[in-house]
């Protein structure tokens, strides 16, 4: 239940690598944390129960963020649990490779849905809540360095994730001043092995500061905006300067 005072975070995907670290940092900010899984919940009870070390009345509820009748759900489940929303952080995503000639609908949905679709229902929930509160609250998204770039072969990935920023800055003007909402797009990150969509040499070359990206590296840009109570509409690329080139 609510900790008086306390505040709380809702996010989705936090049950992978990059996710967990995400939630584990943010329930170390004295955050409670409820957060969504969908295809694993041995790894979700996991994070749960590293979470709840920290902050032992977090939550977690299954949700299939591609479908708005879950995400309904989900909201619902949070709202039995806690009176106040000050961070949502939307991070479930789903990534595979698509030739573009062969994209099928159901690729495309699968993707989009999960990605655009979802995201945005996450996001008009949250505000929903967050419209009605007399303090300052954050959206935060997780987008991708792919969506200012042309990738081959990910054509419903790389467009479901430029949807995404642009929703962020849509929702950024329209519920101004009470909510802050930004973007964080990830360059190649070292939890995320197969997004490398080119050999690691040429990859690398590509990096100014020689280097894959850590959980960390988005942690700290996280922590960034979570402190900043002047920022909203920006997407800030995690990317060792990758979009330099």
């Amino acid at each position: 239940m609510s900790v008086p005072g306390k505040k709380v975070c809702f996010m989705t995907g936090a049950s992978g690598k990059l996710g967990r670290e995400i939630a584990l940092a943010i329930a170390g900010q004295g955050y409670s944390i409820f957060f969504t899984w969908f295809s694993s919940e041995q790894k979700a009870q996991e994070t749960l129960e590293q979470i709840r070390w920290v902050s032992p009345e977090s939550q977690m509820v299954r949700c299939d963020i591609s479908k708005v009748a879950d995400i309904d759900y989900a909201f619902s489940e949070f709202k039995r649990h806690f009176d106040r929303l000050d961070l949502l952080i939307a991070s479930a995503s789903n990534f595979y490779r698509t030739d573009l000639f062969e994209v099928t609908e159901e690729e495309w949905d699968s993707l989009v849905d999960t990605n655009l679709k979802g995201t945005f229902f996450t996001m008009q929930a949250a505000a929903r809540i967050m419209l009605r509160q007399p303090f300052l609250s954050r959206i935060i998204t997780m987008t991708d360095v792919s969506a200012g770039l042309v990738w081959r072969n990910f054509a419903p990935y790389t467009v479901s994730k430029a949807g995404v920023q642009h929703l962020t800055r849509i929702f950024a003007r329209e519920t101004a001043p009470l909510i802050l909402v930004n973007s964080i797009a990830p360059g190649t990150v070292s939890a995320y092995p197969g997004r490398k969509e080119e050999p690691e040499e040429a990859l690398l070359d590509k990096i100014p500061l020689q280097r894959f990206g850590d959980p960390m590296d988005i942690v700290g840009a996280i922590r960034f905006l979570m402190e900043s109570e002047y920022i909203t509409g920006q997407v800030l690329n995690v990317d060792g300067g990758r979009m330099l080139f």
